[in-house]
């Protein structure tokens, strides 16, 4: 098991037709895209990916088509987001078959199970597929569950959990894992609009949504800070910053693939309970890319 997840990681849409039915070619354009503009890995049917809105078929089916589309050129990780650890398991063991490069893992959905619960679940789903990389995703405010540092400690025991997308929104989180544990884990950014404050706190990675929509500015903003060019990287983060945080809402799935629209990357179409955005969110939406592509940055001068 080899693992150097590390940089940009756009958490991907999942492209629907107007009937609702997953539009494989078009996500098969995105991440043609999205590789050509230097990103260094995707996670596939996360929060953005609609996970909970696709049925058990589609989702192997959309996971098979990606591990073909992207062919071992960047690390391809599937979400995994299920309602129990036996469901948690069948779909890490076909995923696994299917070529994933890894596996994103979130708690148990609906039920917010207490910490011993939790961390049952995720030590099951590791010991299932003991080959397959896995990274806890730990976003409390999205999801209800804090896998918090005494929890992470147990579960530092299970050799194949090697990342945690870290999604507390509280950067100094990332601190406190890096003095507890040291490198034991890879550590990823798991919101938009924290982003540079994370990399610098020490984050390897950054696992973004607004990335599907400007991945070059992205990966721009990451070499910079990883290089310490923190004033560059401070110009882009600021151009970037009103975009970034549509991260951080409710409707951040519909925000960003309405922005993808926008851009010519994708198209908005979203499944129920979601609805496309109306009135002042999609006027909002519409400025702030407005904006963005009138003052894009030349990104030449970063070279």
């Amino acid at each position: 098991m080899t693992v150097n997840w590390q940089g940009v990681y756009p958490a991907i849409s999942t492209q629907f037709n107007d009937d609702g039915s997953i539009n494989f070619a078009s996500n098969a354009s995105m991440l043609e895209a999205l590789i050509a503009d230097g990103v260094d890995g995707i996670i596939a049917l996360g929060t953005i990916g609609e996970n909970a809105s696709l049925s058990a078929d589609e989702k192997r089916q959309f996971i098979e088509h990606t591990v073909k589309t992207v062919n071992g050129r960047i690390p391809v990780i599937s979400g995994c987001t299920e309602y129990t650890a036996e469901l948690a398991v069948q779909y890490a063991k076909d995923v696994q078959k299917l070529g994933v490069d890894g596996l994103m893992l979130l708690p148990a959905m609906v039920y917010h199970g207490t910490d011993r619960e939790v961390v049952t679940h995720y030590q099951t789903v590791a010991r299932a597929v003991p080959e397959l990389p896995i990274m806890i995703y730990n976003n409390p405010v999205g999801y209800g569950v804090d896998i918090n540092l005494d929890m992470t400690e147990t579960l530092a025991n299970e050799p194949n959990i090697v990342a945690i997308k870290e999604s507390t929104t509280d950067t100094r989180r990332l601190t406190e894992l890096q003095s507890r544990f040291g490198d034991r884990f890879i550590l990823f950014c798991g919101v938009d609009d924290i982003a540079l404050e994370s990399i610098l706190l020490g984050a390897t990675g950054w696992i973004s949504g607004l990335t599907n929509v400007f991945p070059r500015e992205s990966v721009a903003l990451f070499k910079l800070a990883h290089q310490g060019r923190i004033e560059e990287a401070r110009e882009i983060y600021r151009w970037f910053m009103p975009l970034l945080r549509l991260d951080t809402i409710p409707t951040l799935v519909q925000c960003i693939k309405y922005a993808e629209q926008l851009v010519g990357r994708g198209n908005e179409n979203v499944r129920l309970p979601r609805l496309k955005l109306i009135g002042k969110e999609r006027t909002y939406v519409d400025k702030v890319v407005s904006e963005a592509l009138e003052n894009r940055l030349d990104l030449s001068k970063f070279q």
